[in-house]
């Protein structure tokens, strides 16, 4: 045979090999570590903001076959034969298969720029075009509130009297609420507060599920909402967690649990 041929042959061959010998990372006492192992490992690392490199994919490497070592070992003691074992095993191909379920609801069923904007525009309109700068000082007993009223009517200060306040969360501030759309409060507290004018109390205790509230009115100005872009993550994760627990109670009310 032609010696040119020959080699030509052999490297053709050897050239045919390498696809099939790439496909295993490494081989432990006779066992092969198939690359697509890696190639997970990798993409998982990279998508933790990690940098692929060289350097990363020799660690990589090291890993795995330190992994397959213990696990031989593991197996050699029979160790997967134990009930715990097995059920830990059962638990973690159930959480897999879970979230391969919900990546693959999600890519079927994306959240369009349609409902991103309508989400957007029901905020809006729930936020309102102002904000209002508030106070408040929270009791128990409506008599507890008429007196602090009176009080202040008399010249006391709110924020002194606001250390009395049950709202650990404003007490040490003076009773102040920071500024907020109405739709931060309960229905009473807001519709009493939007009421009132610039410097204004409540004239009467304000009754909610927390107890009893004096309410000041510090300020009020335009709502500064959000441009959509700016909000457009949040709303879009809102709305892919609500068609999940929309799909689970479908999935739920098809069941049949006993």
């Amino acid at each position: 045979m032609n010696r040119k041929f020959v080699r030509l042959l052999a490297g053709l061959l050897a050239a045919a090999a390498i696809p099939a010998f790439a496909q295993n990372l490494a081989v432990v006492n006779g066992k092969t570590i198939p690359s697509s192992r890696a190639d997970l490992m990798i993409k998982q690392m990279t998508a933790q903001g990690q940098k692929d490199s060289p350097e990363m994919r020799n660690m990589v490497k090291e890993e795995l076959v330190n992994r397959e070592i213990l696990m031989q070992e593991a197996e050699k003691q029979g160790l997967g034969n134990s009930a715990e074992v097995k059920a830990q095993l059962d638990m973690a191909r159930q959480l897999i298969l879970i979230r391969s379920l919900i990546d693959n609801m999600r890519k079927k069923n994306p959240v369009t720029d349609a409902e991103i904007k309508a989400e957007y525009d029901k905020f809006k309109a729930q936020a309102g075009d102002k904000e209002y700068h508030a106070r408040h000082i929270l009791v128990d007993k409506e008599e507890d509130a008429k007196a602090i009223i009176t009080k202040l009517k008399g010249g006391a200060k709110f924020e002194d009297l606001a250390k009395q306040s049950k709202d650990p969360g404003s007490a040490a501030n003076g009773g102040d609420l920071d500024w907020n759309p109405p739709a931060a409060f309960v229905k009473p507290f807001s519709d009493a507060m939007v009421s009132l004018k610039k410097g204004e109390i409540t004239d009467t205790p304000v009754k909610t599920q927390f107890g009893f509230h004096v309410i000041k009115l510090e300020d009020v100005r335009p709502a500064k909402i959000p441009a959509m872009e700016e909000v457009k993550p949040q709303i879009t994760e809102q709305l892919t967690q609500k068609k999940l627990q929309a799909f689970q109670q479908e999935l739920r009310k098809k069941a049949t649990v006993k």
